[in-house]
């Protein structure tokens, strides 16, 4: 913490980055790189970076990150001014649940579903045990007037 404090020191945004330091950073210590992750998963960070010597051997492990610098010659400048991806992304830990801006965000789609006579009939008393447990007997009552 005391080498970010010395650092912001020298910035042209100083302030900014201290008063953002001050409230917002931790510098936590962990046994190794798989607790990092862990923690990482835990924390959900907009920016992550591995700069571990084998960053790609730890990504698939990686959950919740808005975006994942992969070693120590890719630095978040990368991606903000030349590599290409969208810098919108999730901040505050929503990583856990939303992923970086995309054209998918600006798509509307419709979930397609299908099944056979002999399917729905495979499956019909689940689904009225279901509707019914969550009260939803008209659900049951669907399912049961196309046998009816």
């Amino acid at each position: 913490m005391r080498q970010l404090h010395e650092q912001a020191k020298r910035l042209k945004r100083g302030q900014i980055v201290s008063k953002s330091l001050a409230r917002h950073a931790a510098v936590l210590v962990v046994p190794n790189m798989e607790e990092a992750v862990a923690v990482a998963n835990e924390i959900a960070p907009e920016h992550l970076t591995l700069t571990a010597e084998r960053p790609f051997d730890y990504l698939e492990k990686i959950r919740h990150a808005g975006a994942i610098f992969l070693g120590r010659y890719t630095p978040p400048a990368v991606a903000d001014y030349v590599a290409g991806p969208n810098h919108v992304l999730p901040t505050g830990g929503t990583a856990r649940f939303f992923s970086p801006l995309s054209v998918d965000d600006y798509v509307k789609k419709s979930n397609l579903i299908s099944y056979s006579k002999d399917e729905l009939m495979r499956v019909k008393d689940h689904l009225i045990r279901i509707a019914n447990m969550e009260g939803l007997d008209a659900h049951a009552k669907s399912l049961e007037s196309r046998f009816s």
